[in-house]
């Protein structure tokens, strides 16, 4: 039932028309008394769909549609994962973000095939290792030449990446230099254990060789790409994991279920409190583990537990399930 009014008063739920700038938690007020009611804090998202359009015209809709519904609902996000190059669409619960995409079908027509993310991981180094690589290519005209030596050294976690140049006398003329670089980058976006990014690490050219002729800005693309390879391989290189930090609130009678089952997810306590018949456990875990917290706490408090799930930092994974991850990716590359 709908009914005009003039006025609205405190209670009321008021439905206005052709309002084509406003947001939510935007204040509509008098312009002589102008009024601004602070925004409400929201919960960070702790439940994530990947996205896929299932067709060419669903991809034109998809960012348009993402950036609507979540206008609408503050409690949703959006965003883009570089590291598994994924659309993510993050919510509250499976519910949620389900009901979510069931909107933006009915609404835009959009339709996307759902999906768990994939964990976004990192790759780096924990020695340092010097390669070398020759690429020369002749094929009746004008040939190919550029011979990269380089060395690659771990940096401190988030630091990113450094590259430098250690060349005297001209091994390598400077116009180059950035060639090399640039081939090293589209490796570090690529990945080279299971296809994630490579971060902190630093690369050195030290030494190389060039044709006066058939060197060329592409031929020391390929060599700096393929010699990081090489170097990267034999430097100790792992896997990185995102850690989370999570605050989980549940009646005194689970604690001890929830804790248990924290312990099988890899997980670290390092506190807990009490208060008025709850207990909050403060603790970290491989996001890895907990993606679909959500579901196991609802099942382990009968619905009575409440989290929040923040990015802590990245840490090594363990090297056994590093090594599934891995040869995971490897059969992934072969069936493409």
């Amino acid at each position: 039932e709908q009914v005009g009014i003039k006025q609205g008063v405190t209670g009321d739920i008021i439905g206005v028309v052709k309002l084509s700038e406003t947001q939510t938690n935007d204040t509509l007020s008098d312009k002589s008394t102008p009024l601004q009611v602070s925004a409400v804090e929201y919960p960070n998202p702790v439940f994530a769909l990947a996205l896929t359009p299932k067709t060419q015209g669903d991809s034109a809709k998809l960012g348009p549609s993402l950036t609507r519904i979540v206008e609408e609902d503050p409690t949703l996000n959006h965003r883009y994962e570089r590291a598994t190059r994924q659309t993510l669409l993050e919510g509250l619960g499976e519910t949620h973000v389900q009901i979510a995409v069931k909107r933006m079908a009915s609404r835009f027509g959009l339709n996307v095939d759902t999906a768990t993310p994939k964990v976004p991981m990192m790759e780096t180094v924990s020695r340092i290792a010097s390669a070398q690589y020759r690429h020369k290519k002749q094929s009746g005209g004008a040939g190919q030449f550029g011979e990269v030596h380089l060395r690659v050294e771990p940096m401190e976690r988030g630091e990113g990446f450094e590259y430098k140049s250690e060349i005297f006398g001209g091994a390598i003329s400077q116009p180059f230099l950035p060639s090399i670089e640039k081939g090293i980058k589209q490796v570090m976006e690529q990945g080279v254990l299971a296809g994630y990014p490579v971060v902190d690490v630093r690369a050195v050219v030290y030494d190389g060789k060039e044709h006066p002729v058939d060197s060329k800005d592409i031929a020391f693309q390929i060599a700096g790409r393929e010699a990081f390879k090489i170097a990267f391989k034999q430097a100790g290189p792992i896997l990185l994991e995102p850690i989370m930090n999570m605050s989980i609130t549940v009646p005194e009678e689970y604690t001890g279920d929830v804790s248990g089952d924290l312990s099988t997810k890899r997980g670290r306590m390092s506190g807990m409190e009490q208060v008025r018949g709850n207990t909050t456990i403060i603790a970290q875990a491989p996001l890895a583990e907990v993606q679909r917290y959500a579901t196991d706490l609802r099942s382990i408090t009968q619905g009575r537990g409440v989290y929040t799930m923040s990015l802590s930092h990245y840490e090594p994974v363990p090297k056994h399930i590093a090594d599934e991850i891995i040869a995971q990716a490897q059969r992934e590359k072969e069936e493409d």
